[in-house]
């Protein structure tokens, strides 16, 4: 590993709440610029606040995963504030409810995959090339451990497609000194995993930075590989 990640800057979508708000706070703590994208930027404050202790740069972005139009608009922003991204955090995602495996419409189907995996696959074909171009990225998308759960197969079944591009934009980019990897954060109390999950959101870090603190290492840096936040809880970096 390699942890000189000082001064570079991450985009984490998602970035208001949960993972992804501590995403943000783990990644201040090595002196990464942030900028933090959620659907409202006013959602955002709490996160700025934690923030505040931590002489970092940040940028507020916000966009609707809804909306191609919104992504375009707030992945240029990002790019534009931040002079350009080192580091990518695919965060932001939701879960239909659940209902039973027959019943569960194609819109909840649509909906996880617009949001959990079209937008996520819109961000990286903007920014892959660009840390291409540079020598230089981290592409952290965020998965799931989900099994044998059918109630909530439209979310499990999107996770599984993010996993799938993921390996694939790993191959993509070998030899570029751009690595494309997959975070699980395991089951965490937060908005979407609900009161009942196992782990305390801030069990994810610091796992959760592991994918963006690997150094280049040529054909034997890790690429396309699930990293599991809670195989990491207690773990202190260097």
């Amino acid at each position: 590993m390699n942890p000189g990640l000082k001064n570079k800057w991450a985009l984490v979508t998602g970035a208001s709440r949960g993972v992804g708000q501590q995403i943000a706070i783990g990644l201040a703590q090595y002196g990464v610029n942030l900028v933090l994208h959620s659907t409202n930027i006013n959602n955002q404050k709490n996160t700025v606040n934690l923030l505040e202790k931590y002489d970092v740069n940040i940028v507020n972005v916000a966009g609707s995963l809804e909306s191609n139009k919104e992504i375009a608009q707030f992945v240029s922003d990002a790019e534009l504030k931040s002079g350009g991204i080192d580091i990518l955090y695919n965060n932001a995602a939701i879960m239909t409810p659940a209902i039973s495996l027959f019943e569960t419409p194609q819109s909840d189907y649509e909906k996880s995959f617009q949001i959990n995996v079209f937008s996520m696959i819109q961000i990286c074909s903007y920014f892959a090339p660009k840390m291409k171009s540079r020598g230089f990225g981290r592409i952290i998308n965020v998965s799931s451990g989900i099994k044998d759960t059918p109630v909530l197969d439209a979310y499990s079944v999107s996770k599984a497609a993010v996993d799938k591009y993921t390996r694939d934009l790993a191959i993509e980019l070998s030899d570029t000194g751009v690595l494309a990897n997959l975070l699980d954060p395991g089951w965490c109390r937060t908005d979407l995993g609900g009161e009942n999950a196992f782990n305390d959101v801030t069990s994810v870090i610091p796992g959760a930075l592991i994918p963006a603190m690997l150094g280049n290492e040529g054909t034997e840096a890790p690429k396309g590989i699930l990293f599991a936040a809670q195989d990491y809880a207690g773990l202190k970096l260097s």
